[in-house]
């Protein structure tokens, strides 16, 4: 059968909080079949757990936020796409702090860190949320939609009128049939403008921004030294968060996701529409790993141990 995987062993890392400007300390743990992403604030005491489901993400400003009462968790959109394209079903995210660390602003040091710890199979079935008829949701001019389709594509397009963005791809078309996480996502990291940060500093956010962890633009050009890693970067990182964003779902989507202009709010919009209606999905899963219609994370038969 097409097994659920878990971490090997446990594995840690410090960085800072994007807007707290804190440093954080984050655990990522192996967990039980059928757990799924499982954040746990261990710095309240008794520690407080939240399940990563669209229901438990009422703040998506800036940042994708779950939290069970006032326990919270932000900023996860960049963890929660590195589970969902290496193909992570089951860990406990311990953080000592109510923010993952932002790291290099890309899902690439969270890949990194996965690696370190190890994939290993469990003996249950993954469970996949397969999408029967198309769920759109609209706010102005942007949409998302998801959409039938036996295997996990993403297509995206994106128009911000900046000089800097629209001298890049304005869409990227991903699919997990061709490509890994890895080659086409995981490096795009997140971006912003002068003048929002200035702004969100003033209100006590963006504190631990800066141009090791994220894009910078003012009116005109890119101002990080180096300037984009790829020419698609902008586009990429949002499909790298609309792969998070959707992953908190708890399980992968076969489906097809078509967005213009979408955000966090949208998205999670996206996953309650799409829970609503009971005729618009159903589970899924395969006897033989060779009858599931794409291993999106396509790794090599060294890197997964039973």
């Amino acid at each position: 059968m097409f097994k659920q995987r878990t971490l090997r062993q446990s594995v840690e890392t410090v960085g800072i909080g994007l807007h707290s400007g804190r440093k954080v300390h984050l655990v990522l743990r192996p967990a039980e079949p059928d757990t799924g992403i499982l954040y746990r604030r261990v710095d309240i005491r008794p520690a407080v757990e939240i399940p990563a489901h669209p229901l438990n993400v009422n703040d998506t400003r800036m940042a994708t936020t779950v939290n069970v009462g006032k326990a919270a968790v932000a900023t996860i959109e960049h963890l929660m796409s590195a589970f969902n394209g290496l193909g992570i079903d089951n860990v406990i995210v311990e953080v000592d702090s109510a923010e993952i660390p932002i790291m290099d602003g890309s899902g690439a040091s969270f890949v990194f860190l996965l690696h370190q710890a190890g994939i290993v199979e469990q003996d249950a079935p993954k469970r996949f949320v397969r999408v029967l008829k198309p769920v759109e949701v609209r706010e102005g001019d942007k949409l998302a939609r998801l959409e039938p389709h036996e295997g996990f594509r993403l297509t995206f397009t994106i128009a911000f009128g900046h000089p800097a963005i629209d001298r890049t791809e304005q869409k990227a078309d991903v699919d997990f049939s061709r490509v890994t996480y890895e080659q086409a996502v995981s490096r795009a990291r997140t971006f912003g403008f002068v003048q929002d940060v200035e702004m969100l500093r003033r209100m006590g956010l963006a504190q631990g921004g800066s141009l090791e962890n994220a894009i910078v633009m003012d009116e005109f050009r890119i101002l990080n030294p180096g300037g984009l890693r790829e020419n698609d970067e902008f586009v990429k990182h949002k499909i790298l968060d609309a792969m998070g964003d959707l992953y908190v779902l708890g399980h992968p989507l076969l489906a097809h996701y078509v967005a213009h202009k979408s955000g966090h709010g949208l998205n999670n919009q996206l996953l309650r529409a799409l829970l609503a209606d009971e005729t618009a999905w159903e589970w899924a899963t395969f006897d033989r790993a060779e009858d599931c219609p794409v291993d999106f994370w396509m790794q090599k038969t060294d890197q997964v141990r039973p």
